[in-house]
């Protein structure tokens, strides 16, 4: 009885294929141009992102109320700079240029989390940016640790363990604030006023509006969505505010007994989309400060580089 032979599978199929069975793909193995492109927009936006949240908390180093939270401030912005390396890395093995990835940055054509567009008024911002932003960094970023695509991913691993520092210190610092004088405890409550809802919005349009979700869920590059990120988010923190005897500034708040999960307000999308489109309250002092800073390293780049270039000519004489 004669039987039918199957059809070979495309490249395309392969490579889904070990997609599906959680294979990661390594930069010399044959990847789809839209994988490609999408990796490098999401690696270099998510570089771009650590490079700008530099600053906001730059902001407050020359004004932490002591020596250790000084100390414990740099070296959170220290590490910060260290992620946005690791994460340019894994972006050029697929392909891209640091220097044009940096380029788009400063002409405004790449984007970067949307929260780093607030400013940050007290020195409690600075206990909501670890506590509540970076424990949405780890929220998304976890997953990112099985994304994949093998440089991003183990990029990932160190990233995420110091991410849960810069949590635990944003936590501290709230904490300190909540058990301090009522002005502290006041202060803590207006910082998560104003943090609370951008914070949301760091997880992107809601699935219905987001045009990239679906396709990176099929090739695991996220594991998933930003609605289902979202309310983990707000799962996780609304005990932890309770803890700290603060308020989440969201009327329609509440535990819903049958899902076992949060019911909350809707986030404001026109805000968002504005803050993305470069109308947030520090969008222009943001990329301002970015190209002022690449500017005046100019001196230091052109220094490495001949370095770099002698020592190869010497080393190819002595060959």
């Amino acid at each position: 009885m004669e039987t039918l032979e199957k059809p070979a599978l495309t490249q395309e199929e392969q490579f889904q294929a070990r997609i599906d069975a959680d294979v990661r793909i390594e930069p010399k193995d044959w990847m789809p141009d839209a994988y490609r492109k999408t990796l490098i927009r999401q690696i270099s936006q998510h570089a771009h992102s650590e490079l700008v949240g530099m600053l906001p908390e730059g902001n407050w180093i020359t004004r932490a109320p002591s020596l250790k939270r000084k100390s414990i401030l740099l070296s959170k912005v220290q590490d910060e700079a260290g992620h946005g390396l690791y994460l340019y890395s894994a972006a050029e093995t697929l392909g891209a240029s640091r220097d044009q990835m940096l380029a788009d940055l400063h002409s405004g054509k790449a984007k970067y989390s949307s929260i780093f567009n607030y400013p940050t008024l007290s020195w409690a911002d600075m206990g909501c940016v670890g506590w509540l932003v970076d424990g949405a960094a780890i929220l998304n970023q976890v997953p990112l640790c099985r994304t994949s695509y093998g440089p991003y991913a183990r990029a990932m691993v160190r990233v995420c363990k110091e991410e849960s520092f810069h949590q635990r210190q944003g936590f501290e610092v709230m904490q300190t604030l909540c058990e301090g004088a009522p002005a502290q405890k006041e202060m803590a409550q207006e910082a998560l006023n104003r943090w609370w809802w951008p914070t949301l919005m760091m997880f992107g349009p809601k699935d219905s509006e987001s045009p990239n979700t679906e396709q990176s869920m099929k090739w695991r590059i996220k594991r998933f969505t930003n609605d289902e990120l979202r309310q983990k988010f707000v799962d996780m923190m609304v005990p932890q505010a309770e803890f700290l005897g603060l308020t989440v500034p969201d009327p329609a708040l509440k535990w819903n007994e049958e899902r076992k999960a949060y019911d909350f307000g809707e986030v404001n999308w026109e805000e968002f989309w504005q803050v993305v489109k470069g109308n947030g309250l520090c969008n222009a002092d943001r990329l301002q400060a970015r190209v002022q800073a690449h500017e005046e390293g100019a001196w230091v780049r052109e220094a490495a580089n001949a370095h770099a270039a002698k020592r190869k000519a010497r080393e190819g004489v002595g060959a």
